[in-house]
């Protein structure tokens, strides 16, 4: 048998949720997998009525635009929802909304009926926003709380586009033991709930990789005695930089520095989750007063900071912050480090170029092909606005 590159784990979800220890039970080893990778869909546009509408501000402009160009943009929408006296109990957003047209409202003619093209925003704690009794309706607000008037329903008309069917997950030459073992040998239809884990050449979990429910099995054409699982996902498949990011951790954790420079924004990303799973908690921080080195050159976009962060202050695929609020815990302590500290930032013109350019320039002015694409963790930043977070925080920055 090739070396696994994959731990099947009996999965638990109520025990992981209180916090037992020792629920989770090795059910194979398994060599490779096929169908794990893939990307989120794009977000799907739906269409939204909003009944009995008293609009105002920019959503009467939005209006206007509207009836003369056929739509007319209008950002996130928030609906405010009302209770019978009025006050707010709640909030429902669409996203990149746009004004599509409007006619009157057939319940009472001073009122309108607007059509809207948007997305619903993942910040929605339901799937539609149910008013309660004796209910108002709703308060609209534009992005920055101002009003944009009200209406007194909402009515989804349909989403553009069917949700694409995804594959099961295939697990490949894998041998069984322990309960899963039992469960094959005596003919067991449920064979239950599942976690996979990619695991480095010496067997050591990196990284959590998909949970789901082991649905059927054939034997395996990689070897005596081994069999193909099929999973059922429901958590989110790893995204296709994981791919890449888990082959550079094949060996284990890196010893060598920037390895990450080689990969483009998406891998950085992913790299930044996988280090951060990796960090050895428990260590105790450096004193403050020390001083850090921050190797530059490879620095061409926002995960690239972090990356070559995390090596400066806990070596190679060390971890120290994804995005500046993660940097602010970690400058908390028991993360490597406690301020004041100093950052010698070596080849910063670099950082200074990448940062502050436009996305087509950045992608030009660099080295690696790391500077396409967006930063999956949070907006670009911009070179002088890092140096006075970091400041704010008490690192001292000595550009080299």
């Amino acid at each position: 048998m090739g070396k696994p590159k994959y731990l099947l784990l009996s999965y638990d979800r109520r025990a992981e949720y209180e916090g037992e220890e020792g629920y989770e039970e090795t059910w194979a080893l398994c060599q490779d997998a096929a169908d794990l990778f893939a990307d989120p869909p794009p977000p799907t546009r739906g269409t939204y009525e909003l009944l009995g509408c008293a609009p105002e501000g920019r959503l009467s402009a939005a209006l206007t635009g509207a009836r003369a160009e056929g739509s007319a943009p209008l950002g996130i929408l928030t609906l405010e929802i009302l209770d019978k006296s009025g006050t707010a109990v709640g909030e429902w957003y669409l996203e990149d909304a746009r004004v599509l047209g409007d006619r009157a409202c057939a319940r009472d003619l001073t009122l309108r009926d607007i059509t809207v093209e948007a997305i619903e925003s993942d910040d929605n704690s339901w799937g539609y926003p149910q008013c309660p009794p004796l209910s108002p309706g709703y308060r609209l607000l534009d992005a920055t709380g101002e009003r944009l008037g009200t209406c007194r329903d909402l009515a989804r008309i349909g989403l553009d586009g069917d949700e694409p069917l995804e594959p099961p997950l295939r697990l490949l030459g894998c041998a069984p033991r322990g309960t899963l073992r039992a469960a094959l040998d005596s003919g067991e239809e449920d064979l239950g709930h599942a976690k996979v884990v990619r695991v480095d050449s010496s067997g050591r979990p990196v990284q959590a990789a998909a949970e789901g429910e082991v649905r059927a099995w054939i034997p395996s054409a990689r070897g005596s005695g081994l069999v193909d699982l099929t999973l059922d996902l429901w958590s989110e498949r790893p995204p296709l930089a994981a791919r890449e990011v888990w082959e550079l951790w094949g060996e284990g954790r890196p010893t060598e520095p920037n390895r990450w420079a080689r990969i483009d924004t998406a891998a950085r990303d992913f790299w930044l989750d996988t280090a951060r799973e990796n960090h050895p908690h428990g260590g105790p921080d450096r004193p403050a007063g020390t001083t850090y080195h921050l190797d530059g050159r490879h620095i061409t976009d926002r995960p690239g900071f972090f990356c070559a962060l995390g090596e400066a202050v806990n070596g190679p695929g060390g971890y120290f912050g994804w995005g500046l609020d993660a940097l602010a815990d970690c400058l908390c302590g028991r993360w490597g480090a406690t301020p004041p500290l100093t950052l010698v930032w070596h080849d910063a013109d670099v950082a200074r170029a990448c940062l502050d350019a436009p996305a087509a320039t950045a992608t030009a002015a660099a080295s690696t092909p790391a500077t396409a694409g967006q930063a999956g963790h949070g907006r670009s930043l911009v070179f002088e606005e890092l140096l006075a977070f970091l400041a704010e925080k008490n690192v001292e920055v000595r550009l080299a």
